[in-house]
């Protein structure tokens, strides 16, 4: 039986898991991202996890997620805005020195958007983005049926679009990106609560938390009407952990689109969570290295 590992490179913690050929999760693991996480220290974490993960080394092929862009053959790591020292890091090349298994990198949420189009609600779509609502946020954009990573490796990264010109600093350097207004960290810093205590007191009727959802909503609505209109998607996918509030913010994000994009831009178009949850990054690293080792 054919078994590859799928690893979901995070900014306080590393997923890892071993899959079979059709998507089944064999065995899973969970470790901490080393702090400050530089590259080789997590290079060194990675190696003892998939040592644990894989002990009778019978895995053929490692795929994974990197919060930032890799070149486009995935083999280097190109940067990463919200881990220190990772500038052109040749990563795939470092893990298959150490573990003797062919390796190749993509962006996490790239990886996100691979497994919801293998086994989640993307399968139903061949034109669709993802925008995972996360620490940072985000994306990944699906043309007739395949993964859209434009010139250099570097396109999707759809939370860096510009929302309010003057925003919020952002480590991007595009102060006011949509991710300064609708990521985990953006809702910590105008509020001083975590997504899911805002959710729970939503569900109580509680007025401020209402209103900030409401908020939340209109920014978001007002940020995926230029993706509409760039690529007029069949279907939005929302993953991420503030994508659990849906319910509170999906209203007001949808009468912000309909407001401001044109019917023939938006027609059809559907506007859902992603299926797979925590998931989705290790799977569809898993499906990365099944089609390099395969394809």
């Amino acid at each position: 039986m054919i078994e590859v590992i799928g690893i979901d490179l995070g900014g306080t913690a590393i997923k890892l898991g071993k899959f079979t050929v059709d998507g089944t999760c064999v065995d899973s693991l969970t470790v901490a991202t080393p702090q400050p996480a530089m590259p080789e220290a997590v290079l060194d974490v990675l190696v003892s996890a998939i040592a644990l993960l894989d002990p009778q080394n019978t895995t053929v092929a490692i795929g994974v997620g990197m919060p930032g862009p890799s070149d486009p053959e995935g083999r280097i790591a190109l940067v990463s805005i919200n881990l220190p020292g990772w500038r052109d890091v040749p990563l795939a090349e470092w893990l298959e020195a150490q573990t003797g298994k062919p390796t190749i990198l993509a962006n996490d949420a790239n990886c996100a958007g691979l497994g919801e189009a293998w086994l989640g609600v993307g399968s139903r779509f061949k034109n669709f983005i993802l925008l995972t609502l996360g620490t940072g946020v985000g994306g990944a954009i699906f043309i007739d049926g395949k993964l859209f990573i434009g010139h250099h490796g570097a396109a999707g990264e759809l939370g860096l679009i510009s929302l309010y010109p003057d925003g919020h600093e952002c480590n991007s350097g595009n102060n006011g990106s949509l991710e300064q207004s609708t990521s985990i960290r953006a809702i910590r810093r105008m509020t001083g609560k975590e997504p899911g205590e805002l959710g729970a007191l939503a569900e109580k009727g509680d007025v401020e938390a209402l209103k900030f959802w409401q908020d939340y909503g209109r920014d978001l609505g007002i940020g995926l009407t230029s993706l509409i209109y760039v690529l007029t998607p069949e279907a939005i996918l929302l993953g991420g952990g503030v994508s659990g509030s849906a319910k509170f913010f999906l209203p007001a994000t949808k009468a912000e689109i309909e407001q401001r994009v044109f019917i023939t831009s938006r027609l059809g178009l559907e506007i859902l969570p992603a299926e797979l949850g925590n998931t989705a990054g290790m799977l569809g690293a898993a499906k990365l290295a099944l089609n390099h080792i395969i394809l």
